[in-house]
This record gives structure tokens, C-alpha cells and sequence, in this order.
């Protein structure tokens, strides 16, 4: 993925086509979805494990919203830039989204329902982080129901693209939260601190799911220096996100691949500390290790749907990411 991102950076021809199939990959998977609706009768989405009723969930949350000009509105009263994801959203300003049931253009059931469950367990105040918070998409959907319900909304974000961060920051604005309710930094969430080297990209919006390079050899860092392509950026670690927070309500993940190894080396902190997990799981492997990791440490899983896989000639490949929602028992009783 790096060296196509230095060609594309390279050659702007490619740089451009490079863009275009992200945009058609993005189209492609809505409508794979649909069609699987069409042709079976019923989404892949709607299929999903849960001791949790997660569609009374969404519908306890959802609200009669209003249309806003320039924006797209969703069943929460969530107002999104269409410029934020220009390849699908870009014909829908104005428009209020129904309940996503199963599944809308960026989530499913089982995400929208372990979302807005750590909300419901919350108590006073509603506190989370999102890893690689991107636009600040959980931010915003579990930060504008809190404050529905009452609750003083804490929202904190990490993102390793500058310009995805200023979405955020955008985002957080246009739905109504105070500086003094959000906290952006722009880095690479990890258990412990170091640095990464984040690829660079000239148009935000464009591609989502770069990958980070976490403690780089000092050739490679010399290498990322002198071609300009990568944002050498600081490793921030959990507890660094949480200081001064005794309680985290929400912890979303979506890391693009290194959720297990963080889970593993935070396990500690997060029994302590972390009342809820959402994470997007990167491949069944990862799934795997997160059953053994939360399972050991007394965790309870309430919704799950596992990672959806093409089966290719060269093996499964994952065409949309995993779901798994974790309650801590010691912070959240049933």
C-alpha cells in the first residue's frame, strides 16, 4: 500500500486513478450490499450474534430530525458533510437519513447497537475515544445521543491524517459540541508511546484505512524523510488518551489491523478503567486472539458480527470489516 501511495504521490495520472478506483471501490461496496438484499431477500447485515436487543437499541435513539442545507442528516440528528466521503455522499446535502436498518452507508446493526448501548450504560456523563477517529463519525453519533439523554458529553479523537482531523474538528462544530467538550490529536493511538511514520495523501476524503508504520528503523525513517510522503507522528498511548478521565465510557477501535495487538498490551488498563469496547475487526484471526484476550479477562461479549469474506482463488479476503462489542463487567453490572 505504501509503495502505490509513493507512485500515485509520483505520477499525478496515477495519482488521479488511483483516486478514482477508491471512489468506485467505496460505490462498489454499497452495491454489492444491495444486491445482496435484492437476490437473497435479506442483507448480510442482518445477520449478527447479540444478547442485546440491538434493533429496540437504534429505535429507543432515533429521532424525527430535520433536514440542514449543505448537510446530510442521519436518524440520530446527526449533521455530516458530504464533502467528508465526496464518492458517495456527494448527491446528498439536504437529505435526513432513515434508521439504518441494516445497514446505511458506513455502519451496520450490530455497530449502531454497541454504540449507543455504552451510551445507554453511561451514567452523568458519557466520556469515550475513537481510534482512528477519522471525521469524528462515533464521536458525534455517541456524543449527540448522550446529550439527548442528559449526559455531559467528554469526546476524544485521535487521527493520524491532518486532514481527516480537521473534519473532525469541523464535525464537532456543526453538531453543537463547545471546544471544551472535544479533545483531537493528531497522532497514532498504541499501548505504549513512540513514534510512526502515517502516509500523507494531497485530498482528505479521498482514501480511508492508511496504515500506519509503528516504530521505524532509522534507515526507514531517513527514507520517509527525504520523500516527503509520510507525517512522522508521535504513538500516543491509552492511558496518555484518558489522563485525567477516571472512566472511560466508550472505547471505539479502528486501527486497520493492529486492534488485537493493542487489546493484548492494554488489557490492563482497560479492565480498569474502560467500561465499553467497540472495535472493527480487521480479519478472523484478529477476531480469534480478541475472543481469547477479553474472554480471559472476564469481559462479556454482547453483540458480535464477524468479519464478511470473499473467497477468492488466492484465499478469503475481508470486503467489510468485523464488529465486536464488549461490556466490562466490573464497570457496567447487567
Amino acid at each position: 500500500m505504501n509503495l502505490l501511495h509513493a507512485a500515485a504521490r509520483a505520477f499525478p495520472p496515477l495519482r488521479r486513478l488511483h483516486g478514482s478506483r477508491n471512489q468506485l471501490a467505496a460505490k462498489l461496496a454499497v452495491a454489492e450490499a444491495e444486491l445482496n438484499h435484492a437476490v437473497r431477500g435479506s442483507s448480510p447485515f442482518s445477520f449478527y450474534n447479540s444478547r442485546i436487543d440491538a434493533v429496540a437499541t437504534m429505535h429507543r435513539h432515533a429521532v424525527q430530525s430535520e433536514a440542514r442545507p449543505g448537510y446530510l442528516v442521519n436518524f440520530l440528528g446527526v449533521a455530516i458533510d458530504p464533502k467528508f466521503f465526496p464518492a458517495i455522499l456527494d448527491d446528498r446535502a439536504g437529505q435526513v437519513e432513515p434508521i439504518p436498518i441494516p445497514a446505511n452507508w458506513h455502519a451496520d446493526i450490530a455497530e449502531w447497537a454497541a454504540a449507543l448501548r455504552a451510551v445507554d450504560l453511561a451514567k452523568k456523563t458519557f466520556t469515550m475515544i475513537e481510534l482512528g477517529c477519522g471525521w469524528g463519525c462515533w464521536m458525534n453519533n455517541t456524543g449527540v445521543a448522550a446529550r439527548r439523554l442528559g449526559l455531559k458529553p467528554t469526546l476524544i479523537g485521535i487521527e493520524g491524517d491532518p486532514g481527516h482531523i480537521e473534519f473532525a474538528r469541523e464535525a464537532c462544530a456543526a453538531n453543537g459540541f463547545e471546544p471544551s467538550e472535544v479533545e483531537l490529536h493528531h497522532g497514532v493511538a498504541g499501548a505504549k508511546a513512540g513514534v510512526a511514520l502515517f502516509p500523507r495523501q494531497d485530498n482528505a476524503g479521498e482514501t480511508w484505512g492508511l496504515e500506519p508504520l509503528f516504530n521505524p528503523s532509522a534507515a526507514a525513517l531517513k527514507a520517509a524523510r527525504a520523500s516527503g510522503d509520510f507525517d512522522e507522528l508521535p504513538v500516543i498511548g491509552l492511558e496518555t488518551l484518558a489522563a485525567g478521565h477516571k472512566r472511560i465510557d466508550l472505547l471505539h477501535v479502528d486501527i486497520q489491523g493492529g486492534e488485537a495487538d493493542l487489546i493484548e498490551d492494554s488489557m490492563s488498563f482497560l479492565s480498569k478503567a474502560v467500561a465499553y469496547v467497540l472495535i472493527g475487526t480487521h480479519s478472523r484471526e484478529i477476531e480469534g486472539r480478541l475472543f481469547q484476550a477479553f474472554g480471559a479477562a472476564g469481559w462479556m461479549l454482547e453483540i458480535e458480527r464477524p468479519a464478511i469474506l470473499a473467497l477468492t482463488d488466492k484465499g478469503p479476503k475481508v470486503t467489510v470489516d468485523g464488529v465486536q462489542g464488549w461490556r466490562n463487567p466490573k464497570l457496567s453490572p447487567e
